[in-house]
């Protein structure tokens, strides 16, 4: 029974996520991954080791073009925009915690304690050797001439919001053939008819509709 609940909130949550994860840049950023206490963190979200791009210098040059190739794709806002979700978050878990009335309270402290321990910049900072690891200083003074283009600018513009709107679209049409494949299925499972919900027109009771997200912010990034 938990096996197909977990089936089907799988389908009706990727929706409002997949439709609304940003357009990846030059070095595609994902949305950040929600670990769950007790859950073994995925290798990407562990503390860099030794090895890793960010630990490695980059050649000042190279640094600064990096830099000015982030500000111009508005990748270096990529910081703030993972900090406003990630505060968006915890905004919506801890009302249902301790109540609507504390909760004003709650994320000033919060928000300060948070901006103290991971500083914006510090998102910029840990993705400038990665730029450096997957392009050469070449590469970088292209796509800067790229991005500096009015058709880069265009891009930068505009994209993020085509591939949302694809990503969208391409979820709904995925989205309603699983909800097709699964309704017919229910003659061989008929639990899954408790968890799936009424088709078009109707209310069947103790179905459950697929839920509704919060809003994310939209970060803005450039284009591959």
């Amino acid at each position: 029974m938990k096996c197909f609940f977990a089936v089907f909130a799988a389908i009706c949550f990727a929706a409002p996520v997949l439709a609304q994860t940003p357009a990846a840049g030059p070095a595609s950023s994902p949305k950040p991954a929600q670990h769950q206490p007790g859950v073994t963190a995925p290798e990407a979200s562990r503390p860099q080791d030794a090895k890793s791009p960010a630990s490695e210098k980059v050649d000042p040059a190279k640094d600064a073009a990096i830099r000015h190739l982030m500000e111009i794709t508005q990748t270096s806002k990529l910081g703030d925009s993972i900090a406003t979700y990630l505060k968006g978050q915890v905004h919506d878990g801890v009302s249902h915690a301790i109540g609507p009335e504390k909760v004003d309270a709650f994320m000033g402290t919060f928000n300060q304690r948070f901006a103290a321990t991971a500083p914006e910049a510090s998102v910029t900072e840990a993705m400038v050797p990665i730029y450096a690891k997957a392009f050469t200083m070449e590469d970088i003074q292209g796509l800067i001439q790229f991005y500096e283009s009015p058709l880069g600018q265009r891009v930068v513009k505009t994209l993020p919001e085509v591939v949302q709107q694809s990503q969208a679209t391409g979820v709904q049409i995925e989205q309603t053939s699983a909800l097709k494949v699964l309704r017919e299925m229910t003659e061989e499972y008929p639990e899954l008819k408790q968890v799936l919900p009424p088709e078009s027109g109707q209310g069947e009771p103790g179905s459950h509709g697929a839920p509704q997200a919060a809003p994310k912010p939209s970060p803005s990034a450039p284009p591959k």
